[in-house]
């Protein structure tokens, strides 16, 4: 089985990728920084796992479709897309910010995820298997002050999941979101360096999350195991945050409406 995961040199990626490399699953590390694709490959090969570093900017379909196809003359069809790669942007009260801001943060957080999609489905469609999983934040579904472009970024890409989902069902593709909670990762420090820009409250969280490190990889590696798994067949368009109930996912059916935007759990 093969994963291809975006934004993979650092924080939820480097995480996902090394947890999916450890159970036997093969990894292609997509990211634009070749250090840090270097450094997550070596730690998985030493681990015992398999993984290829392809360097490519989800901002450029032309760059994602290459990697796409360098990793299937590689270790053929890819299996699973990890959306990860994402940006914070701007921090700070709307009326500081400029249109400029948020055309970068949607740039990466959803173009850079709509071109991952478009690369990947054409074989996954063709061989009628696939399984796509999103990466976004608690803020998706939650107001975010201070934090507004990546706040609709991500409740963006969470309804293009839901859609996409509705859209690819019939080719036995699952198309998913995953919240996976605080972590500490280059963006807590961005958090922390904004200061009064993001709010006491942002703060407080953020330095919790710089000492304890937050919610634990196994976690956040278990739900996005489970959602590539053929145990999850039966979900699609779903938002699961990884503080959820999900393992009862498994053996229950659940509403239309149940774990997408809205949040509606019952």
């Amino acid at each position: 089985m093969t994963a291809l995961i975006t934004g993979a040199g650092r924080g939820i990626g480097k995480r996902l990728a090394i947890g999916f490399a450890r159970a036997g699953i093969t990894v292609g590390l997509l990211g634009r920084h070749q250090g840090e694709l270097d450094v997550t490959r070596l730690e998985i090969e030493d681990a015992g796992g398999t993984a290829h570093r392809l360097r490519a900017d989800v901002r450029d379909f032309e760059q994602m479709a290459a990697a796409v196809d360098r990793m299937n003359a590689i270790r053929g069809a890819i299996d699973i897309l990890i959306a990860n790669a994402a940006v914070l942007g701007p921090v700070g009260p709307f009326s500081h910010q400029h249109a400029k801001d948020w055309k970068d943060v949607f740039d990466t957080n959803v173009i850079g995820v709509m071109n991952s999609c478009r690369a990947v489905l054409p074989q996954m469609v063709h061989r009628r298997h696939g399984k796509i999983l999103a990466i976004v934040d608690n803020c998706a579904s939650h107001a975010r002050p201070h934090f507004a472009p990546y706040a609709a970024s991500k409740a963006a890409v969470v309804r293009f999941a839901e859609s996409l989902a509705e859209e690819v069902r019939d080719h036995n593709i699952q198309v998913n979101c995953i919240a996976p909670g605080n972590a500490y990762t280059s963006m807590t420090d961005e958090i922390l360096e904004a200061d009064e820009r993001a709010g006491s409250r942002e703060i407080e969280e953020a330095e919790k999350t710089r000492l304890t490190g937050g919610i634990a990889p196994d976690k956040q590696t278990q739900l996005a195991l489970f959602l590539a798994s053929d145990r999850s067949n039966h979900l699609t368009g779903k938002l699961i945050h990884v503080t959820d109930d999900w393992k009862r996912l498994e053996q229950e059916n659940t509403r239309a409406d149940a774990f997408t935007l809205r949040r509606h759990l019952r």
